[in-house]
């Protein structure tokens, strides 16, 4: 029998408390034939134990660290196991799959010679119902004598039913890590991901890189996977979560990507406060609290000059500047 082609590699995104459903689903949903690594980054003892038992009887190969680790230097981790097979299919943790999407990623690929390929990528529950984006923009735009982003998903908050006779396969300027596609031949022409971006723009600049060096980036709307979105976060994901999108790692990412690209705006498209923003999802029943007991205006003010500030001074304070100076 022939070996697989294709090795899939699952990473932690922001959290550990979707990762058994979102394996399960892989696993039975995957038809196509594929080599399994994952890795675990520190995952809570129950999540660690059952991924071990898994490993065990499904035959995958399970690397697990100590300690958390940024996606894209899990990416890489894995990436190393990928020798010998044409594609690595890099997907997070809290993803689901539909049948075929597999295959689908393969023969877009085969058929375009493209570098990378994505899926139609939905978000939510119920799954597979609503797009998150369909492909997208990232460029950067020369103007005014400065650098500038301009990026822009496709087809975001659309209802996949509605939309989906309207997608096609088409190549496209950007796709996710939430699941993408990718030569490995690619890593032997650019070397491995930029683990510099430890939170924010690595997909973006991965794609950029790729369109740079000549290769071609393609959706493939035939393949349709499903990010889990929080809320609801465990106990046991809030550390890895806050350290994930901890202001550290923000501020670090946004730095390098600035300086890797020559970026003139302080902020591309308004990464950093979305992240930062982002990061407060913990606080969501507290500040219904707030709302009900002092309505919207006052709810509001005692977020903004209260909550927030404490919550980002508490993130400064656990994790120091240090901790974005990667190993």
């Amino acid at each position: 029998m022939a070996e697989p082609d294709v090795t899939v590699v699952v990473v932690p995104r922001e959290r550990f408390s979707a990762a058994r459903r979102a394996l399960e689903c892989l696993l039975s949903e995957t038809t196509y034939p594929f080599r399994l690594v994952y890795i675990d980054g520190a995952s809570p003892r129950s999540v660690k134990r059952y991924l071990e038992a898994e490993a065990r009887r499904s035959g995958f190969r399970l690397l697990r660290s100590e300690h958390h680790l940024s996606p894209t230097e899990a990416r890489n981790l894995g990436l190393r196991e990928a020798a010998g097979t044409r594609y690595v299919v890099f997907i997070d943790n809290d993803v689901l799959v539909r049948a075929g999407w597999l295959e689908a990623l393969v023969g877009c690929a085969d058929e375009t010679d493209a570098w990378l390929v994505g899926p139609l990528y939905c978000l939510g529950e119920p799954p597979f119902s609503t797009i998150h984006m369909a492909g997208g923009t990232a460029h950067i735009e020369v103007r005014d004598g400065g650098r500038y982003m301009s990026e822009r998903h496709h087809w975001p908050g659309e209802h996949l039913g509605e939309m989906r006779p309207r997608l096609v396969r088409t190549r496209t300027e950007l796709i996710e890590f939430h699941c993408m596609l990718a030569r490995t031949e690619v890593f032997g022409r650019l070397g491995p991901l930029d683990e510099g971006l430890l939170s924010d723009f690595e997909h973006i600049d991965f794609c950029m890189t790729v369109r740079e060096a000549g290769g071609f980036v393609y959706l493939d709307p035939q393949a349709v996977v499903n990010w889990i979105t929080p809320p609801p976060l465990a106990w046991s994901d809030l550390r890895y979560f806050m350290l994930r999108w901890s202001d550290a790692w923000n501020r670090a990412s946004l730095r390098h990507f600035r300086e890797k690209w020559q970026m003139t705006e302080q902020d591309p498209n308004n990464h950093y406060a979305f992240v930062t923003e982002y990061r407060k999802l913990p606080l969501r029943p507290l500040r219904r609290v707030v709302h009900g007991l002092l309505g919207w205006r006052r709810g509001t003010w005692v977020e903004r000059t209260i909550l927030f500030p404490l919550e980002e001074m508490l993130n400064r304070a656990l994790v120091p500047d240090r901790l974005a100076i990667r190993r």
